[in-house]
């Protein structure tokens, strides 16, 4: 039985899943949720004994007796909820994106440095069997260097999401997915947007130059009928490419294609896994802090190119 214990705050949308995966795990301590009615439904399926509607109330009453919070609220809260509960030196996890202001990502890094504890953003496709091959191909140079990414992240428009547009939705993903890979920030942005059905940007198309000439192209949309989760990786000596939602990968070389037999996972237990991990002091976090604020300064910056329609270069400020 693991020793952390967890609070979850936020169960619509995709929280209620962290809420089950917490709940398997054995840490799920108390949850949290403004609309009482689905607090108590998720308070009673998973036989959690604290459930409540209010942050403050929770800190009230459980301050003590709990480790760690995972963050599945609307974006525009994380910052306030997060910042009270690193400064009562909480460990946190935060849906992505972690904050959607820059500064206030940096406040909130601060903040964990401060009191010592973990900070860390959910960006789940480096917990994907898709993206952790891809890695281990970059990191033992088996088909030579990695030089190109191509993302494909497009579907219907989710209709409970209304607080921001795709970029910081969606492709956040494959921004901090293209930074995993390449290993580095890029060095210029370039962004093409707009809106057709939703009052933010619901289609993008994102440019991100690394240095050594490498690039990555994300492409991501709610007007596509059919989903797609894609990723072409092209490496000097072959073409890989991978679907983030059935976790098959293909390798294409001068000689041969070749389908990895890939163990399949779900990779939100592997994320808070390592997050739980990360609370009892077994590993380190995968996503820091800053990986996060590096992500948001890059969709912040992809939203100005949008609106500009020039390229960005990007500074380490």
């Amino acid at each position: 039985m693991s020793k952390a214990r967890i609070v979850q705050i936020g169960l619509g949308g995709w929280g209620h899943n962290h809420a089950r995966v917490l709940s398997e795990m054995g840490v799920l301590h108390a949850v949290c949720d403004m609309d009482d009615k689905r607090m108590s439904d998720i308070k009673t399926k998973h036989d959690i004994p604290w459930g409540y509607t209010t942050l403050d109330t929770l800190m009230e009453m459980e301050k003590d007796k709990f480790d760690g919070a995972v963050i599945t609220t609307p974006s525009k809260t994380h910052f306030n909820i997060a910042k009270q509960l690193l400064e009562a030196s909480k460990h946190v996890f935060i849906e992505k994106p972690m904050t959607y202001d820059v500064m206030e990502g940096e406040e909130l890094v601060r903040i964990a440095k401060e009191n010592n504890v973990t900070l860390t953003c959910g960006y789940i496709e480096r917990f994907n069997p898709v993206v952790k091959y891809i890695k281990n191909l970059v990191d033992t140079h088996k088909y030579g260097k990695l030089i190109l990414l191509e993302f494909h992240r497009e579907n219907r428009m989710p209709m409970h999401i209304s607080d921001v547009g795709i970029i910081y939705d969606t492709s956040v993903h494959d921004i901090d997915t293209a930074n995993w890979l390449f290993g580095k920030a890029p060095e210029s942005v370039y962004c093409r947007a707009g809106s057709l059905r939703h009052e933010h940007e619901d289609h993008a198309c994102i440019m991100l130059g690394y240095g050594e000439n490498k690039t990555a192209n994300i492409t991501s949309n709610w007007v596509t009928p059919k989903k797609l989760r894609t990723i072409n990786a092209v490496f000097t000596d072959a073409l890989v490419t991978g679907n983030f939602y059935t976790q098959e990968i293909e390798v294409c070389d001068d000689k041969e294609t070749n389908i990895p037999n890939m163990m399949k996972t779900e990779p939100l237990f592997e994320e808070l896994k390592i997050f739980v991990g990360s609370v009892e002091g077994t590993n380190e976090p995968l996503v820091t802090g800053e990986d996060a604020v590096l992500v948001t300064k890059i969709a912040e910056t992809a939203l100005e190119s949008s609106k500009t329609n020039k390229p960005i270069l990007l500074t380490n400020e």
